[in-house]
């Protein structure tokens, strides 16, 4: 029980950590609200293409490709989202609040936590299998969440002009390139691939501190109700119902974990500005992404803890 315990430990803490490093930039004031944009805007734009060009450039695809996984992954993200598209109208009668909910509760911060999560449990060399999801799950996520913020505030889905931006987001560019040259076997000579290599290294760590720095807390009394229940879902119920389900179907090792970085983690960051930008309930999604990235320490660290006990890992 004890190595079990350290294990689940040693999984959390170095992510929160760094998030706490984050929260005390801010509070020494060593960034102003301008340039935490700007560097916020470096990471999205560089280190994540980076260091998804250089896990999918160097990943071994025999080993790494997982239809099981995908199919499971991209499916119960899917069921998630129709089951709050069916049943948050029922328990909300304000559109506002329906989409910034739906959104907190299907779409998790799976690329910032989840990633670094598999890292710390299983090392560097697995986390080429949650990179491979993220370019399965990533599209999907942002073609929900528009669907859904434009469902609630009575707008047109525009499904060409949502497959554009979903291109040009860094994160599946760099997976695109990787697997393009991947694929026709074009080498890179190490002059190049050391820098790319380097700030794949640094994207991690960069990204949870400036998480943290971002971090503000909001008035949460007149949506306390709501930001309970999607605190709630999010952490304890989906992950509940999806990781059951994946375990009785025989998901193990490093795929169960997979799935525990994409369905147990914190709300997205990118949720907050969404539900801004599209007229939805922007406090409550904010609050969302606050209180489920603080609380997640516990809960993450009680799933790992769990499923190590289990030795389904």
């Amino acid at each position: 029980m004890y190595d079990n315990f350290i294990v689940a430990v040693s999984a959390v803490v170095p992510l929160f950590v760094l998030m706490g490093t984050g929260v005390l930039v801010k509070k020494m004031r060593l960034l102003t609200e301008e340039e935490l944009k700007h560097v916020n805007r470096m990471v999205f734009d560089v280190f994540f293409f980076c260091m998804m060009f250089y896990n999918m450039y160097t990943t071994e695809l025999s080993k790494t490709f997982r239809p099981s996984l995908i199919m499971f992954g991209a499916g119960g993200v899917l069921a998630v989202f129709l089951l709050c598209m069916l049943l948050i109208p029922q328990l909300e009668k304000e559109n506002k609040r329906r989409g910034a909910m739906v959104q907190a509760i299907f779409r998790s911060n799976f690329v910032l936590i989840g990633i670094p999560l598999v890292d710390n449990i299983f090392g560097a060399a697995a986390v080429a299998i949650p990179t491979m999801m993220i370019a399965v799950i990533v599209p999907i996520y942002n073609v929900l969440a528009v669907f859904c913020l434009e469902t609630f505030r009575g707008g047109k889905f525009a499904p060409t002009k949502i497959i554009i931006n979903v291109l040009k987001n860094p994160m599946i560019l760099g997976a695109l390139f990787g697997a393009g040259l991947l694929l026709l076997s074009v080498p890179l000579p190490e002059a190049v691939l050391k820098p790319v290599r380097q700030i794949a290294a640094a994207t991690t760590p960069v990204a949870l501190i400036i998480l943290g720095a971002s971090f503000k807390g909001g008035s949460f009394h007149n949506h306390l109700r709501q930001l309970v229940s999607c605190v709630a879902a999010r952490l304890l119920i989906v992950p509940g119902v999806m990781l059951s389900v994946a375990v009785y179907l025989g998901f193990r090792g490093i795929d169960l974990v997979t799935l525990l970085a994409i369905f147990a983690t914190p709300c997205a960051v990118a949720s907050f500005a969404m539900a801004q930008q599209m007229d939805s309930d922007a406090d409550l999604a904010g609050n969302c992404v606050v209180y489920t990235s603080a609380l997640s320490c516990l809960s993450i660290f009680g799933w790992v803890l769990l499923l190590k006990t289990l030795n389904l890992f």
